[in-house]
């Protein structure tokens, strides 16, 4: 899949890093200001990849929280900032979610020993 258009919604430390790589649409915002953000580049359908960060699923009501995470056109992506550890999701149990592939048994299969 290519993603040709991509947006970022975030806190500075976030979107700065986005933006340098050369990515355009960035969204510097927060809180409930993010969620309608996030709630408008969903609705356009403009988009094939949102990154949204992390903070920002704490400030989505259920129903937001629930197309965020199973929507595939665009696909979300959920980022943690740069430092934030505390309960991130791995990129295992990522791919499981959004790809539907366990990733952690990829590989194990005729390996050299």
């Amino acid at each position: 899949m290519k993603f040709e258009k991509i947006a970022v919604i975030g806190e500075r430390s976030l979107v700065l890093g986005f933006k340098l790589i050369g990515i355009k649409d960035v969204f510097l915002t927060e809180g409930r200001e993010a969620v309608n953000m996030f709630t408008q580049l969903i609705g356009v359908k403009s988009y094939n990849l949102i990154i949204v960060s992390e903070g920002l699923k704490s400030h989505m009501d259920t129903n937001t929280l629930r197309v965020a995470e199973t929507s595939i056109s665009p696909l979300v992506v959920f980022i943690p900032l740069p430092g934030e550890e505390a309960d991130r999701e791995s990129v295992e149990a990522l791919a499981k979610r959004v790809l539907g592939v366990d990733i952690s048994k990829l590989g194990t299969k005729g390996a050299a020993k």
